[in-house]
């Protein structure tokens, strides 16, 4: 499981005295917790569980954690963003490296011509056409996710639509 390796990570970072990789790591399993208590939150108004069953299925599941550590990679590309534009060389440095610790989680992105093979795979499949955008965008979506940034998915669907 994603969660058990991200916490042997940390605690192999803190042996090391890896600052930047624990803290990285810390912040994303805080991301990690946050997203199982609002889980929790959600499953306890629906039914009447006990602590130990909604513990149980609040626990994210692999594909969960990849999409917290994949928003985690956005917020990071915006910050690097902001501070290219603001020429803060030394935060740019600093959003690189962590950059490059959470991407190593996340499974390989697929290159844009793999993503245009893929949507046009399934927009064949759905026989959709320029109207269908919200109906491609969905199937396209979960057959990608984690696989390839939602931006560049949305602008080859698009174009692949007309």
């Amino acid at each position: 499981m994603l969660k058990v390796q991200l916490q042997n990570d940390l605690k192999t970072a803190m042996k090391a005295v890896d600052i930047s990789r624990r803290t990285v790591l810390q912040s994303l399993l805080a991301a990690i917790r946050n997203k199982e208590i609002e889980k929790r939150s959600r499953i306890k108004e629906v039914a009447g569980k006990s602590d130990e069953e909604l513990r149980t299925l609040s626990e994210l599941k692999d594909d969960e954690i990849i999409s917290v550590i994949a928003a985690e990679v956005k917020k990071r590309k915006d910050a690097l963003t902001l501070y290219e534009k603001s020429g803060r060389l030394d935060l740019i440095e600093k959003e690189k490296s962590e950059l490059e610790i959470l991407s190593a989680y996340l499974p390989e992105q697929l290159s844009e011509e793999e993503i245009r093979i893929e949507v046009k795979k399934i927009i064949e499949t759905l026989k959709a056409g320029p109207g269908d955008f919200g109906k491609a965008m969905k199937e396209v979506s979960a057959r990608l996710k984690g696989k390839a940034e939602g931006g560049l998915v949305s602008k080859i669907v698009k174009e692949m639509l007309g």
